[in-house]
């Protein structure tokens, strides 16, 4: 195994995996060979595809060029792995991989990669020498951008102070108002804890917003505390954890025409709450997956002081096939339940469960299914929703493999339900399974679908309802914007 050392000088810092063997001598430093050799291995068969996996290869040297804040434990931690490979492929490859590493850090603007045969004394036949140029992030950065989620756009004031002391630390502030008049200011800082095998984050965020939900009449006001450590087990990317603490103050401020029911469980109170979230993402893309699976579940428990109690389990599941070229399958399934701690502890209306909406349950408003009173819709502690979707590119495929693609025809069907449970939820299999055969709601319609950043979806449908009840707000024509859907 080689030795790992960096070089401390203003000069582009190099980690070296040479091994030192005594009575070893190098004193005839004949490079030019070495480097002849290296040559005829990619000159060999001009006229045939070149196998990578068969021209073997090694790391002897990484040189990092650019750092002067950055410390070199935590570059160390990112490249170690490149000298593990053993043939031009994996170095290929392995670049690439720390190439992404490096930038995932948050401290550089830019990263580069050149990749060179080894020059030198100790240079080897089969040796590489990997050069990544990095362009360090300014001292204090900021801007205005905007984003868009559940339905609403949002212009963002955003400043940061990254790699504060040398490993990937960072201090950022944002304000943002929404177009619907909802308002967040936080505080927040980021830790990086980076390993070979495990790359851990802890945020703690000190926030203040304010959203209005005039579907059910009352407004929200929360101020207060976020600790999150986001753990990634597994190096890709796909297997990841969040373990999190909030404590919030919450005023829930009811409108003038909320019913009762909604001003019963207005006023102010006092949120503390633990809450694991696990994600297993296989997809190829966030927005227009081809092919690939993803797999979430969540859960909350409320109760650890403050006056609301509660635990709420979530799962969301989603799998995508590609029979044709031209033709895209996508399943997704959504389910939560909710259920109280003790009597003492209420459960408040803010932590219920809400279905409708343009990328929810299509067909139906925002929040226009589910149970309600006098007007306004007060949610339910279990819901269930399915969706088949059909992806086609656009007809006569205008702007193929450019701006076009951005675009999908989709035709899709999807039902659900929200409802309450019993309160002798354990021996009540039969009521509880009314969920599924009684008032189930369904929809199906079609329309145009585009992806905005690979990271958010835009939607403009036209929905027929199918299966409905009375109290229900339908919509037949939707537009909507957001980074989840069903």
């Amino acid at each position: 195994m080689g030795t790992v050392h960096a070089k401390e000088s203003n000069m582009p810092k190099n980690i070296n995996s040479r091994e030192t063997n005594a009575g070893q001598n190098f004193e005839k430093d004949d490079s030019s060979a070495y480097d002849h050799e290296k040559m005829n291995l990619f000159e060999k068969r001009k006229d045939e595809p070149t196998d990578y996996h068969s021209i073997k290869a090694r790391v002897d040297r990484i040189h990092v060029d650019g750092l002067i804040r950055t410390k070199d434990d935590i570059i160390k931690a990112q490249v170690t792995e490149l000298f593990k490979a053993q043939n031009f492929y994996d170095v290929i490859m392995g670049a690439y991989k720390v190439k992404e590493k490096l930038q995932g850090l948050g401290c550089f603007r830019n990263v580069g990669i050149y990749i060179d045969t080894s020059q030198g004394l100790h240079a080897t036949p089969e040796g590489f020498e990997v050069t990544f140029f990095v362009r360090e992030l300014k001292r204090l950065t900021g801007g205005i951008s905007t984003m868009v989620g559940n339905n609403e756009g949002s212009v963002i004031v955003q400043a940061k102070a990254p790699n504060l002391f040398g490993r990937g630390e960072r201090l950022q502030m944002e304000y943002s108002y929404g177009s619907k008049s909802s308002t967040n200011i936080s505080v927040s800082a980021v830790k990086p804890f980076v390993d070979n095998w495990l790359h851990k984050v802890l945020t703690g965020t000190v926030f203040n917003t304010s959203n209005r939900f005039p579907w059910s009449g009352f407004n929200q006001n929360d101020k207060g505390l976020l600790l999150d450590l986001a753990v990634n087990s597994d190096g890709a990317g796909i297997l990841k954890h969040n373990f999190q603490y909030e404590a919030t103050y919450r005023e829930i401020i009811s409108s003038k025409q909320a019913s009762f029911r909604v001003r019963e469980q207005c006023g102010p109170n006092l949120k503390s709450a633990l809450r694991h979230i696990c994600s297993i993402d296989k997809r190829d893309s966030l927005v227009f997956p081809t092919t690939g699976s993803l797999i979430q579940f969540s859960t909350e428990i409320a109760g650890l002081g403050g006056d609301i109690g509660f635990v709420k389990n979530e799962l969301i599941m989603q799998t995508n096939w590609t029979p044709h070229e031209c033709l895209t399958f996508q399943l997704g399934f959504q389910s939560g339940l909710l259920r109280g701690i003790t009597n003492d502890m209420k459960i408040n209306i803010a932590d219920r469960f809400f279905m409708g909406g343009p990328l929810n349950l299509r067909g139906f408003d925002m929040r226009g299914c589910g149970p309600r009173h006098d007007g306004n819709s007060i949610g339910g502690d279990a819901y269930w929703a399915v969706a088949l979707h059909l992806y086609t590119p656009l007809p006569f495929r205008p702007g193929r493999n450019g701006f076009g693609d951005l675009f999908k025809l989709h035709g899709f069907i999807n039902g659900g339900n929200v409802s309450n449970f019993p309160l002798t939820f354990a021996n009540n299999y039969e009521k509880n399974m009314k969920i599924f055969t009684e008032n189930v709601r369904c929809a199906v319609g079609g329309g145009v679908a585009m992806e905005l950043g690979n990271i958010a979806r835009v939607e403009l449908n036209l929905v027929m309802p199918l299966l409905f009840v009375r109290s229900d707000v339908l919509q037949e024509f939707q537009f909507g914007i957001g980074l989840q859907y069903l």
